[in-house]
């Protein structure tokens, strides 16, 4: 796996490396070694899978709230999603800024998010499934957000024919300043 750190501290874009033959191709998604050397979670508790039906479907911008602060390890195994990572912690040099990578079956990237960044993505088509490694358990009072398209963020989603957004996610509001 190769990892490269972005410009936010502690999130990774991983890329596998695969071994390719006749058969196909076999590739590492996860090792503890490796993950433990960047002093990044080994310890997975929990798994989620998020499909999407519609091209244009946005989740986020989520995370959960200290003491219930998780990391997460996000992967596509199908379709294409434009991911998006920003950091939600008050204080920190980098608050409110944010980078995207494109997460697609075909290129196998992960995202890996440290806890305290809030997470969101859009669906570039019809049918995408985001599998997620979660390092602490759902805990809904401690489940948070801030708005998609908060003007301080100023994330710059793709243009699509019609966003498809939860009512939940569109209540949330912006980050505090």
């Amino acid at each position: 796996m190769t990892f490269t750190e972005t410009l936010l501290p502690g999130v990774y874009i991983i890329d596998v490396e695969p071994r390719a033959d006749d058969r196909g191709l076999f590739a590492r998604t996860y090792c503890e070694d490796e993950f433990g050397a960047r002093g990044l979670c080994v310890n997975w508790v929990q798994c989620n899978v998020s499909f999407n039906t519609r091209a244009g479907t946005l989740r986020g911008m989520h995370w959960q709230a200290e003491p219930h602060g998780e990391a997460k390890l996000v992967r596509c195994t199908a379709g294409a999603a434009f991911d998006v990572v920003a950091d939600a912690r008050p204080g920190s040099p980098t608050y409110r800024k944010w980078v995207s990578v494109e997460l697609t079956a075909a290129n196998r990237r992960a995202v890996y998010i440290p806890a305290g960044f809030a997470h969101g993505f859009q669906a570039l088509a019809d049918g995408t499934e985001l599998f997620y490694h979660m390092s602490s358990r759902y805990v809904p009072e401690a489940a948070t957000g801030a708005r998609w398209d908060d003007p301080a963020l100023g994330i710059t989603w793709p243009e699509c024919g019609a966003r498809v957004i939860a009512p939940r996610d569109l209540s949330f509001p912006d980050l505090p300043l």
